[in-house]
């Protein structure tokens, strides 16, 4: 699957509200940092624990957008990204190897407590892609 995922800084949650009433849509999942299991080398800032880490919302019968709040500097090329969810380790990493090469990484292609791989690159040509294997 290959969908838009809109980056946000501390506004995705009333992004997403007004999407779901523009659309009359439905919110089908809504994730937030303070959600996540406690992690040494990732640890949320009080402040930052209702920010959203990942909602998914479906605008038509087919049609879904996805989103977080993200903490880098978002200018208006870097708001959107590609989501691609995959179905083999080796076919991300694969694609992977190939994107980041002369490019720039987020976060590392890596095992999350929600996927078995996840990770964000931007390529050489300023598209941000993020890879999911669940």
């Amino acid at each position: 699957m290959i969908a838009p995922y809109l980056m946000f800084n501390r506004q995705c949650d009333e992004a997403f509200k007004m999407y779901q009433k523009a659309f009359d849509g439905e919110m089908v999942s809504i994730q937030k940092y303070g959600d996540m299991p406690p992690n040494p080398s990732f640890p949320v800032a009080e402040s930052d624990k209702d920010l959203v880490l990942h909602a998914q919302l479906k605008l038509t019968e087919s049609g879904f957008i996805y989103g977080s709040d993200g903490n880098r500097d978002l200018g208006n090329g870097a708001k959107v990204s590609i989501s691609v969810e995959l179905d083999s380790e080796e076919r991300a990493h694969q694609a992977w190897e190939i994107l980041k090469d002369g490019g720039s990484v987020y976060m590392d292609l890596q095992p999350t407590f929600f996927s078995k791989l996840h990770g964000s690159v931007q390529d050489k040509y300023g598209v941000t892609w993020m890879f999911t294997v669940n």
